[in-house]
């Protein structure tokens, strides 16, 4: 590399996000980029982050104080994962990388989008980081769906032994095997093991809700898995009343019937857990219209209103991987490496280009969205 090839500097921000803990940028990662060459990396200071900041400072990385981002050189391309800060409007001049859930018109799109606007800055979403056949080069999906067969698992098991208590705050897990060894344990305690329904079992999400259910030790009887053959006739679907946990894992693309409706949940069911990873909250065309907002991690669990006296309780969090924070974010820094080492000439790397085209179109339709 000559010594005019400019350098393409990485500002990773605090995440904000309350009991967020993973990173989009691991220290390994920081290593390689720095050892590759025409890279600086900058790390703000972080109590949450799963990784302390002096992995980082041994990395060859410069520290900075948290939430400094807006004060950064202008040529600094502002790195993370979930959502800036919020009651903040402020113009946006810099280039961003991060999750801004703002592509498929949910609640508020418009306002996110009005920042980059007014500021001349520039959105790179991962979410829509896409290789030559449309596939994402980086996603926490096997995770999420991990987490959320987890979580929806665990919700079951409290219904059957908490006695009527509230679902208690759930906490990052040091390791996948610590929350399996208690999912087991809880499981045993029962002595019967819950039916659990997948939709979208053959995406990263959906192999993830499947592969912990396996690892949990459902049998493979009790593990319904549905992807796009089961859901061609379109839904609502009276299977999904059977199961005992639903895990929905579908990718939303474009309107498409309900997979359940209130009429569904007042009449005759099993269900008793639904576990929404998808998140599609906001979305107009939400398959499960039946719920309108995100739980979290200190209140995990909707109370659905329903007819049937059964309990029905729904789980939205946006941001499950980061109840296995460190093994989840290790895996995405590994899948996003190598669309990375292409930021210096992204003004040409495909997956940069499409990722700029795409912010410029979804500006443009503010004009005549409503």
């Amino acid at each position: 590399m000559s010594a005019s090839t400019p350098v393409t500097h990485l500002w990773l921000r605090e995440e904000t996000k309350p009991m967020e803990h993973r990173a989009a940028l691991s220290p390994d990662m920081c290593k390689k980029l720095l050892e590759n060459g025409g890279f600086e990396i900058t790390v703000e200071e972080s109590q949450a982050r799963i990784f302390a900041d002096s992995e980082y400072e041994a990395a060859g990385c410069r520290l900075v104080p948290g939430d400094s981002w807006r004060s950064a050189p202008q040529d600094a391309i502002i790195t993370g994962l979930k959502e800036l800060p919020e009651n903040d409007t402020s113009a946006l001049p810099h280039t961003h990388i991060m999750f801004a859930h703002c592509y498929k018109q949910q609640g508020g799109w418009k306002d996110v989008l009005s920042r980059f606007v007014e500021g001349q800055g520039l959105l790179y979403d991962l979410e829509f980081l896409q290789d030559d056949s449309g596939r994402r080069v980086a996603a926490f999906g096997f995770y999420a769906g991990f987490t959320g067969s987890a979580v929806g698992i665990d919700a079951w098991c409290h219904q059957q032994l908490g006695g009527g208590a509230k679902y208690p705050v759930i906490k990052p897990y040091p390791n996948e095997d610590v929350l399996i060894a208690e999912t087991k344990e809880k499981l045993a305690r029962i002595g019967k093991m819950p039916r659990i329904m997948v939709m979208g079992a053959l995406g990263r999400c959906g192999s993830g809700a499947v592969a912990y259910a396996r690892k949990a030790g459902i049998p493979e009887e009790n593990i319904v898995q549905w992807d796009m053959a089961e859901t061609a006739k379109g839904g609502p679907f009276r299977e999904i009343m059977e199961a005992d946990i639903f895990v929905n894992c579908i990718y939303l693309s474009s309107k498409i019937p309900p997979f359940v409706t209130q009429e569904q949940i007042d009449g005759e069911r099993q269900l008793s857990v639904i576990v929404d990873v998808s998140c599609d909250t906001t979305n107009p065309f939400n398959p499960i219209p039946i719920y309108n907002v995100n739980t979290t991690f200190d209140n995990a669990l909707l109370d659905i209103q329903s007819a049937n006296a059964k309990p029905l309780q729904l789980c939205s969090i946006d941001h499950l991987p980061t109840m296995l924070p460190r093994e989840s974010s290790n895996q995405f820094a590994i899948d996003l490496l190598p669309t990375l080492l292409q930021l210096p000439t992204r003004s040409s790397a495909p997956v940069w280009t499409r990722a700029e085209k795409l912010f410029h179109d979804k500006v443009a339709s503010m004009a005549t969205s409503d």
